[in-house]
């Protein structure tokens, strides 16, 4: 009788432990991304979830859900339950955005939990063949000498490679002509047919151009030389000190989402970036691994909508 009362009570005093045993995640976690699949931040999400998949014992479903500058998606997630089986991988377009965008059923500000910026796309300026330009201070010098004559071809309003080249011809004291494209690869095309003088785009779409010899690197927009291209010299180190300007992609969860499935996914995302088959796929669509901590990229989220508003403002970008 004895024995059996010192059971029951055990079984009472340890029903609260393991009501509290952490139990997620217990299914597939649903990872929407905002943009087109093949894509650059898409291929980053399929080469970077298997491995995490593997930590946590359970599958990411990579679900693209497109349009409106990636706030359909975002919204999606914004208003899904802050379980953890919802998560966001969205890119710099998420700071931008709340400075453009009006009418929208979320708030960029507060309806997300940032998880960790995940990997950058370095960004480049580079110039056609036979623009009279070695470097960025001759294409500064150009500039200066032709002001609003000089066409230089972006992936599109507000997107990464916009704002990058406003950052650059502000701190240049340059004018020059921007086109918008609907992409980089369009850009790139663009720039091998002599239709624009330069680009300001990621290295993974004007790489191409560059190594047939029908365009030529002036810098990359990361604060150090990046591993595919060291002799590319950065912005940086062309008389910008500090200017790093890049498109990059992340993870986002919706806002409340618990401290303890923040800290797994981040977990399971630092023994992906630290495999080696995984930083080989991202090498090999110009990704570089990144991993911020939960708290700096909340830092980095916060400070930079509101570098992005002022810079949108300033420069009085609207969407196409």
């Amino acid at each position: 009788m004895t024995m059996t009362r010192r059971a029951l009570l055990g079984s009472i005093v340890a029903a609260p432990a393991l009501a509290q045993t952490p139990t997620w995640p217990s299914h597939s976690i649903r990872l929407i991304v905002p943009f087109a699949a093949g894509g650059a931040a898409d291929s980053a999400a399929r080469a970077i979830t298997p491995k995490m998949a593997e930590a946590l014992g359970q599958s990411f479903v990579i679900e693209n859900r497109t349009g409106a500058g990636g706030s359909l998606g975002g919204g999606a997630v914004a208003s899904a339950a802050p379980d953890g089986y919802t998560l966001l991988w969205d890119a710099s377009s998420h700071l931008v955005n709340p400075a453009l965008m009006r009418g929208l059923n979320f708030d960029y500000a507060t309806g997300f939990t940032p998880i960790s910026q995940v990997v950058t796309f370095p960004g480049v300026l580079a110039v056609k063949t036979g623009f009279p330009a070695a470097s960025v201070a001759e294409f500064i010098a150009q500039a200066k000498a032709r002001p609003g004559s000089i066409s230089v071809g972006t992936q599109g309003n507000a997107t990464a490679g916009h704002i990058g080249l406003l950052q650059f011809s502000r701190r240049a004291g340059i004018e020059v002509i921007h086109v918008p494209y609907r992409g980089g690869a369009d850009a790139a095309r663009d720039l091998a047919a002599g239709t624009v003088d330069a680009v300001f785009i990621t290295t993974v779409s004007a790489g191409p151009l560059v190594d047939a010899g029908r365009a030529r690197f002036l810098a990359v927009s990361t604060l150090q030389r990046i591993p595919s291209r060291p002799d590319v010299p950065t912005l940086a180190e062309s008389g910008f000190p500090g200017f790093d300007s890049n498109e990059w992609a992340a993870f986002f969860g919706p806002a409340g989402l618990p401290a303890t499935v923040r800290q797994r996914l981040f977990q399971a995302l630092e023994g992906a970036l630290a495999d080696a088959g995984v930083r080989q796929r991202l090498a090999q669509i110009g990704a570089v691994p990144v991993g911020s901590t939960p708290e700096a990229f909340t830092r980095f989220c916060a400070e930079g909508r509101v570098a992005m508003a002022e810079l949108v403002r300033q420069a009085g970008i609207k969407l196409e």
